[in-house]
């Protein structure tokens, strides 16, 4: 096998240290290699050392494996003079019986100088702040949600139903019901009688659901519950001032991700966060695909496949695909809405679901490279690609039913 790089290093890295293995050609015999390990410190300094001792060996290429979040400050002070590459864990696995700490560098070395490791995406700097702001403004609403989560199940246990009646228990309504039940108020009608606007029509309701055994120790657990809410509410707001100022450059992107159906502002800040809006990056629509973890897997052996789950992908990036979906395939008389229809009836919701977030990150790949907004093809346009099909589909179901179908032409007037 070609060697194209003669002097590799390989680093196996881990919270407290890493494993560095320098692959060179050896002084003694004539096409072989030798392998130098060393332990270095996972510090900024002694990271550094690290770097000298790579360039004083003359490496052209170090490969790291991605490691949690370990691998960071390596790759961060190496690449300033070292062309280093981050490879997942999937693509430089060891043999199996062989997993050590020093096989694993040496592994990783041996792979690069023949050049099998491909390099993962990684960002610049501003784009991987964006992806910290956004990422953490993702994990805040999910945290938030779950005290709603909490406080519903508290409620359960007082025996009042106030998630029965109203939609969101923390609303100003349902806000101001809780706060009353803090203070001490325990009379059913007068805590129903706190319900604003339209909730005001379901005062009769609200006032079954508000009859329970609320105790001080409830009384407790609900402001702690509300605190927490509302701290998080005031961080995410911080968020989102902060990601709309780093926003700035990627002005034009977003424009262009919010013509898409279903794609909220929000969303499409993740999209660009995690994309870097650079499609340049992506050699086609199908690795953007693959790399965000919305297209089937491929594993076939004598001619019949075994199976075609997504294959994991960026998780924030799906994520987001998933909530535009979600949207999409509710938006009237759209081409995502009737792919999703299409879809359902054979291979179910979820699978459709799927098709429909390739979709949409196969027009993300092209809106972005070529930078034209988003074009609606329309709720028929499955019926006017092949309308003798959808004409057939409409005569099979009336036959289902029974009926027997006789079609005539329609006369257009000029």
């Amino acid at each position: 096998m070609d060697v194209l790089h003669e002097r590799c290093a390989g680093l196996d890295i881990s919270k407290k240290d890493a494993k560095a293995c320098v692959r060179a050609p050896s002084t003694k015999r004539r096409g072989s290699f030798t392998s130098e390990i060393t332990t270095w410190g996972a510090t900024t300094n002694a990271v550094l050392a690290l770097r000298e001792h790579l360039i004083a060996a003359r490496v052209s290429l170090v490969v790291i494996e991605a490691t949690s979040d370990y691998w960071k400050p390596f790759y961060y002070l190496l690449t300033e003079d070292l062309n280093v590459i981050l490879v997942n864990a999937r693509q430089a696995k060891n043999l199996p019986g062989r997993k050590t700490d020093v096989s694993d560098a040496a592994w990783l070395a041996q792979l690069g100088s023949h050049g099998l490791l491909r390099a993962s995406f990684v960002p610049p700097q501003p784009v991987r702040e964006l992806r910290d702001l956004t990422r953490s403004r993702t994990q805040m609403t999910r945290e938030r949600g779950q005290i709603v989560q909490r406080l519903e199940k508290l409620l359960e246990d007082t025996g009042i139903k106030l998630s029965s009646v109203a939609s969101d228990i923390t609303g100003v309504s349902g806000r101001a019901m809780l706060e009353a039940l803090i203070e001490g108020e325990r009379d059913p009608q007068a805590l129903a009688e706190l319900a604003k606007r339209r909730m005001r029509s379901k005062i009769p309701e609200l006032t079954e659901a508000l009859t329970g055994r609320f105790r001080e120790h409830h009384a407790f657990l609900t402001r702690l519950h509300l605190d927490n809410y509302d701290q998080l509410t005031r961080a995410i707001t911080e968020l989102d001032r902060r990601i709309e100022e780093a926003m700035a450059p990627f002005r034009d992107a977003l424009d262009l991700l919010d013509t898409i159906p279903g794609v909220s502002r929000a969303t499409a800040e993740v999209i660009v966060a995690e994309t870097g809006a650079d499609m340049s990056r992506f050699a086609s629509p199908k690795h953007l695909a693959s790399w965000a973890g919305v297209c089937p897997g491929h594993h076939e052996s004598a001619d019949r496949t075994k199976n075609t789950k997504v294959r994991p992908g960026n998780p924030y990036l799906k994520g987001a695909l998933g909530i535009a979906a979600f949207s999409a395939v509710r938006a009237k008389d759209t081409y995502l809405q009737a792919r999703y229809k299409r879809l359902t009836s054979r291979r179910g919701p979820l699978r459709a679901l799927v098709a429909v977030e390739h979709s949409m990150i196969t027009a993300i790949w092209h809106m972005l490279t070529d930078r034209i907004p988003y074009h609606e093809l329309g709720g028929d346009y499955f019926t006017r690609r092949d309308p003798e099909r959808a004409t057939r589909r409409a005569i099979n179901a009336l036959n289902d039913l029974g009926y027997t179908v006789t079609l005539n032409p329609l006369e257009r007037t000029a």
